[in-house]
């Protein structure tokens, strides 16, 4: 397993069956792109340069990713249907633990997946300073198991270059 960095998508629209019948349609607000691009910049000074970035197809992830993408540089997003909402927590490890690439790469997902999974990755006495992901926050899991840092989206805009 390579390093991981593990992202909640960002800040979306409220459910609402009449515009967005199928939930997977469901975008992220303006709001929500907006902020989540500052995140991004943040991310982009506590994170090297991925390998990859995967993303669930759900447009909230898939925007997300695209952001992060866009704003920090990094790869565009490939789709991985285990990160989507529908998906078991069980389906985000097994991906997790199958990767085999060479530096760093991007899960972006759902809650409660993000934060279940960044809680099986890591050994048990890191797995109780996980929170729960809030909308556009992110965790950094070395390849060891070892947490780095879980960051709230608030944290992450307020991360600059040094």
């Amino acid at each position: 397993m390579p390093d991981l960095v593990i992202v909640r998508h960002a800040i979306a629209e409220e459910r609402d069956d009449a515009r967005w019948p199928d939930d997977a349609l469901r975008p992220l607000t303006d709001e929500g792109r907006a902020r989540f691009a500052e995140a991004a910049r943040g991310l982009a000074v506590l994170v090297e340069r991925p390998a990859r970035i995967l993303a669930s197809p759900y447009a909230r992830t898939w925007e997300t990713a695209e952001i992060l993408a866009t704003v920090a540089g990094w790869p565009a997003p490939e789709p991985a249907p285990a990160l989507a909402a529908h998906a078991s927590a069980q389906d985000a490890i097994t991906l997790a633990r199958s990767l085999t690439d060479d530096g760093t790469v991007v899960l972006v997902g759902h809650e409660p997946t993000t934060t279940l999974l960044t809680r099986a990755l890591v050994g048990p006495d890191d797995a109780s300073h996980v929170d729960w992901f809030k909308k556009g926050g992110a965790a950094y899991v070395r390849a060891d198991g070892t947490f780095a840092w879980q960051h709230q989206p608030k944290a992450l805009r307020a991360t600059r270059s040094p």
